[in-house]
């Protein structure tokens, strides 16, 4: 017999401490990749490569414009920001400086996430202007995974430079810092 998938919203539920163990090492990834992208030459930070948003500075841009919009959402403050491609922030300090402070707010929201509203449904209106429902618990995933795809994309852009890209991944942060028990 073959079973139909179960809508998004029948899946098991979460606990909090998943996401707040994401959350850290998403800010851990994040200061990796900035830190080996801060020892380019601003030229190479902009150089149009083979990608989809053209450059790696264009690439951090649009990670932070995606958490700045699922964070808004998730906590009743929407981001004003019109496109998926904008940039936030012309030069690579500027960035850097809000990437830090992004993702203590990331941290911050997961460490005061309770079970319950894990949980719950998101209601939202996406760019398309379109109402949808979706589990904060699969917002959340989504919304992680979306950083590491994009932080991937990045890693294989400076891996066509000068400076070797780090390792950013999961199991290397949880071998560094534990989560806690």
């Amino acid at each position: 017999m073959i079973l139909a998938p179960s809508p998004v919203e029948d899946m098991p539920t979460m606990k909090p401490d998943h996401f707040r163990t994401m959350a850290r090492y998403n800010q851990w990834a994040n200061e990796r990749l900035y830190a080996a992208c801060a020892k380019l030459h601003e030229n190479d930070l902009f150089l149009q490569r083979p990608s989809f948003f053209g450059s790696i500075h264009a690439t951090l841009n649009h990670i932070l414009v995606a958490d700045r919009i699922w964070m808004g959402r998730l906590t009743g403050h929407p981001a004003k920001i019109a496109r998926l491609d904008e940039i936030l922030y012309g030069d690579f300090a500027g960035l850097r400086v809000a990437r830090t402070a992004e993702d203590a707010q990331i941290v911050a929201y997961c460490d005061a996430l309770d079970e319950p509203t894990a949980n719950t449904t998101l209601r939202y209106t996406n760019m398309a202007g379109e109402s949808l429902a979706t589990p904060v618990r699969w917002v959340l995933t989504h919304f992680f995974n979306h950083q590491t795809h994009h932080r991937g994309q990045t890693h294989g852009l400076l891996s066509q430079t000068g400076v070797s890209p780090p390792p950013l991944d999961l199991l290397y942060y949880l071998r560094e810092v534990p989560p806690a028990a």
